[in-house]
């Protein structure tokens, strides 16, 4: 293989953001990707009713906004469509079915030694096929809880566990809070998104949630984690806590349903 300056591990929206930009530094690279397509999770194993958690301003990638015309929760079909569109523009070429095995730093040759091979993995699509059916998730990010309210909503009788303390804020609460992070300290804005997450959702305990001691936009800028969003606009406690049954789960085992 010919040698190259930079290697790109992964072809989703972080690894074509770095693509773009690199390429405007006239810098050569190149992608390793383990599917045989860009943005994979997108394309391939995300769920149908699939949207942005943030507002586009919040999600397009660098060098290229989002279309006017785009809603301001962009759905998983644009979402697609914009990554294609940002590959051909910046000419992204990844290296398909390349699974890296491991990446080495030689103290010696002062460079990364990178191996490689193929894989593959599973595929969630719709609750359709799961009504009347008892399902666990497990995994309680944002993906997690969408997919389990999407079976529920299907007939499914979902349950939920949740490993660690999550913060659940609704769309509204999270563009409010990105926004005033402009111009405010981030304990300032976790306190005041606490306060309106608790008057919207109410004591999540009885539900087996707990609240993490950090606030959500301090955990986001010290390790990249999100807080859960709800999807459900605008229903407030019919929303996605509201679909929670009133059956006092415990030890972070949360059932959905209505």
């Amino acid at each position: 293989m010919e040698e190259q300056a930079t290697i790109i591990v992964g072809s989703g929206p972080s690894g074509l953001a770095t693509a773009a930009c690199l390429s405007q530094q006239s810098i050569p690279y190149i992608i390793l990707e383990r599917e045989d397509c860009i943005a994979s999770i997108w394309k391939k194993y995300s769920y149908d009713r699939l949207h942005l958690h943030l507002a586009k301003q919040f999600c397009e990638l660098p060098h290229m906004s989002f279309p006017a015309f785009y809603p301001t929760f962009v759905p998983k079909k644009m979402f697609i469509q914009y990554l294609d569109d940002y590959v051909s523009h910046f000419n992204i070429s990844p290296m398909f079915q390349r699974t890296v095995e491991s990446a080495e730093y030689n103290e010696v040759s002062k460079r990364w030694i990178v191996r490689a091979r193929n894989a593959s993995s599973g595929e969630y699509k719709s609750g359709k096929e799961f009504k009347n059916k008892n399902v666990l998730v497990v995994g309680s990010g944002n993906s997690g809880v969408e997919i389990a309210l999407d079976l529920a909503n299907h007939g499914a009788k979902t349950s939920i566990i949740f490993r660690r303390p999550v913060h659940f804020l609704s769309r509204e609460m999270v563009y409010l809070g990105l926004t005033m992070l402009k111009y405010f300290p981030a304990s300032l804005v976790d306190f005041l998104m606490l306060m309106l997450s608790k008057l919207v959702y109410g004591e999540l305990t009885k539900y087996g949630i707990i609240r993490p001691t950090e606030g959500p936009f301090s955990m986001k800028i010290k390790c990249g984690k999100y807080p859960v969003v709800d999807v459900v606009n605008g229903l407030g406690r019919a929303g996605l806590i509201g679909k929670t049954l009133a059956h006092g789960p415990t030890h972070g085992q949360c059932p959905f349903g209505v």
